[in-house]
């Protein structure tokens, strides 16, 4: 419709900044707590407790049932009898994933955080077969949540924008984020000593971080592993271009007149 002569037009946009792959990542969650929920009030916490136990990371489950898509497929779990966990979460997602997706784009975002999530799954199940050393049986009890893959994002931000400021909420003191970094570890390695009497997987944030860190850091194995895929990526691509020009090398250029069979 066209506007009166004078008078501005404003675009307005709902999207509240979102990147397409954290945008994914948020509807993915959001629709699987819907889904956890709507389990507990028509199924039953039996129902519930069966489909956490089948996608959670058990441990006994994954050592000794072979449940090899836990360590993927926890991530997108969260406690069904609050809203606080997913919540948290998402927030924590959309306020720092889309700075990295908007610095790396959104296939190495997807690649750096799946391959957080999954580490600081693996490393957590590491952690909890510990007990087989002395004998012990493994544990029953699933890990959920996407907060292996959030403390990744985190301390990524920190080491991309050292400097940037954030309000620890609710605490009305802004942080560079850096510091702000250094608080959260200090606070997790306090929660892996039972400071606080929370039921968190600490071990589960820690292995976020540390796969992070390992991933980011000049000269580590991931570091080259990562060189190494681009490298290639790199070569093959440049190797197509060349095949495409020598095909065509030599070819009659179109005529000026008729660059080709459309009419613009």
């Amino acid at each position: 419709m066209a506007s009166r002569s004078g008078i501005r037009n404003y675009r307005f946009s709902f999207n509240f900044y979102i990147t397409p792959a954290v945008q994914w990542l948020i509807v993915a969650n959001a629709s699987v707590f819907i889904l956890e929920v709507l389990l507990q009030v028509f199924s039953g916490i039996g129902a519930y407790s069966r489909f956490t136990h089948l996608f959670g990371l058990v441990p006994s489950a994954v050592v000794h049932g072979l449940r090899i898509w836990q360590p993927f497929t926890y991530l997108f779990l969260h406690d069904g009898s609050t809203v606080w966990h997913i919540l948290t979460n998402m927030f924590m997602l959309w306020m720092f994933g889309r700075e990295l997706e908007i610095v790396w784009g959104r296939n190495r975002f997807l690649r750096y955080y799946f391959l957080t999530g999954v580490g600081a799954g693996l490393i957590n199940l590491m952690v909890n077969t510990i007990p087989l050393v002395w004998g012990q049986p493994l544990s029953d009890i699933p890990t959920i949540g996407a907060s292996g893959a959030i403390f990744g994002v985190l301390l990524a931000c920190a080491v991309l924008f050292p400097d940037r400021q954030v309000t620890m909420f609710p605490i009305p003191i802004k942080l560079s984020m850096r510091t702000f970094m250094i608080v959260m570890i200090v606070l997790e390695f306090l929660g892996t000593f039972g400071v606080g009497g929370d039921n968190i997987s600490h071990f589960c944030h820690f292995g976020g971080m540390l796969v992070g860190y390992i991933y980011l850091r000049r000269g580590s194995f991931l570091y080259g592993v990562r060189n190494t895929l681009s490298d290639w990526q790199y070569r093959r691509n440049r190797k197509r271009f060349e095949v495409y020009i020598n095909k065509h090398k030599g070819e009659p250029p179109e005529p000026p007149s008729r660059p080709d069979r459309w009419v613009n």
